[in-house]
Order: structure tokens, then C-alpha cells, then sequence
């Protein structure tokens, strides 16, 4: 095929590349302004994407990110690639402080216990949970029996915690960065509009006037 890859990665490289992007987080963050600075669309649109992007990553709806903010933006009108590119807000470095957060405000709200067994092992909760969901699933075409109270514990030990505790935090955050982005995204889509512009008007002195017909005549 003409678009794969000749030298196939080993699975070790893809892991450290998912982890630490290639060019460093710092390169990935600044490709991803960019792109969003340069969206066609107003800046309260572009920034309403980035308040629900931004507040996704605060939920616990791990592999349906882009789902989930792509759904809040398109409800709030916002800009849907805006909201996409915005969820990379959500990475290997914030989500277990983020999650943290999340986790320990919702207990709080509702007045249980944090477990710090599920602080020491947030990813693991996820992974195990999920395990028992495909276990459970595969149980039906097998003389396997279902287990759901390890997905019952999860649900109410990390999963209803951390969507609860999520939404104040995902609210601070998305807010704060509603408030940045306006300004920011229009000084650039002014400064840019500028640019264009000017160039626009060193062309048409560029351009050559048409010659006058009637002066042929005389």
C-alpha cells in the first residue's frame, strides 16, 4: 500500500511516543494552538469549543472524549474541531492529577470515603473495570457465570465519584479558559485579517494599470 508505514514501530516506541510525543508535549501543545488560533470561525464560537473540551477532560468517559465534546460543543454552538483539538487539554500528564481532583471532590459532595488504594491505582480501576465488562460480555456466549461486583465496587468507588466531583473543576477550568481564549483568538484573527490586507493592497500596486485605448488614437 502506498500510504503504510515501510519500517513498522515496536510496540515499546509506540508506548513512549503515546506517552511523550515525538518533539516533546511543549510541540504538541503549540501545533495544537496554532491550529485552533487559525479556526474559520468567530471567537466566542471557537472558544465555547474549547470550554467543552476542556470540561470533558474532567469526566470519566475515557475513550469517548472526542464524543462527549463534540456532543457539548455542537449543543452550545460552539466550534466542534475547536472542542476536539481542545481535549488534548486531557493527556498523560494531567489525568491522574486530574482525575485526583475530580475523584476527591465528588467524594466529598457525597459525603463518602476516598479509598487510597484508588488513588495509588486510578488507571489500574479503569483497566480492571473494563476487564470485567468484556469478561461479563464474553460470558454470554460461554458457560462462564457473570460477575458484576467488581464493576458494581468501580461504580461506586471511582466511576459516580469522579462524574460528580468532575463537573466543578471541568465548569473552573473550561470557564477560565473561555475567558482567555476570546481575547487571545481575536487580537490573532485581527492582527491576521491585517496581514491579508496589506498584502491584498501590495498586489494591486503590484498590478500593472490597463492601457488606455484611446490613447492609441491620437
Amino acid at each position: 500500500m502506498v500510504f503504510k508505514r515501510r519500517n513498522r514501530r515496536p510496540i515499546w516506541k509506540v508506548i513512549v511516543e503515546a506517552l511523550w510525543p515525538k518533539g516533546g508535549w511543549a510541540r504538541a501543545f503549540s501545533y495544537v494552538k496554532h491550529r485552533v488560533r487559525r479556526l474559520p470561525d468567530p471567537p466566542h464560537r471557537i472558544a465555547r469549543g474549547i470550554f467543552a473540551g476542556i470540561f470533558t477532560t474532567f469526566t470519566p468517559f475515557y475513550g469517548l472524549h472526542f464524543f462527549v465534546a463534540g456532543l457539548i460543543a455542537f449543543v452550545m454552538r460552539g466550534n466542534i474541531l475547536a472542542a476536539l483539538l481542545a481535549t488534548f487539554f486531557g493527556n498523560p500528564l494531567t489525568y491522574v492529577p486530574i482525575g485526583l481532583i475530580s475523584l476527591k471532590t465528588g467524594h466529598f459532595l457525597l459525603g463518602t470515603e476516598f479509598d487510597q488504594r484508588v488513588e495509588k491505582s486510578l488507571i489500574a480501576n479503569f483497566r480492571d473495570a473494563g476487564q470485567d465488562l468484556f469478561n461479563n460480555f464474553m460470558a454470554i456466549f460461554t458457560d462462564k457465570t457473570a460477575n458484576w461486583s467488581g464493576l458494581e465496587q468501580f461504580w461506586h468507588e471511582v466511576f459516580f465519584p469522579y462524574l460528580v466531583g468532575g463537573i466543578i473543576p471541568g465548569l473552573i477550568a473550561g470557564t477560565i479558559a473561555y475567558y482567555l481564549s476570546v481575547p487571545v483568538i481575536s487580537a490573532y484573527q485581527n492582527r491576521r485579517k491585517g496581514r491579508l490586507k496589506k498584502k491584498l493592497a501590495e498586489l494591486r500596486k503590484k498590478k500593472p494599470k490597463p492601457a488606455d485605448e484611446n490613447s492609441n488614437k491620437l
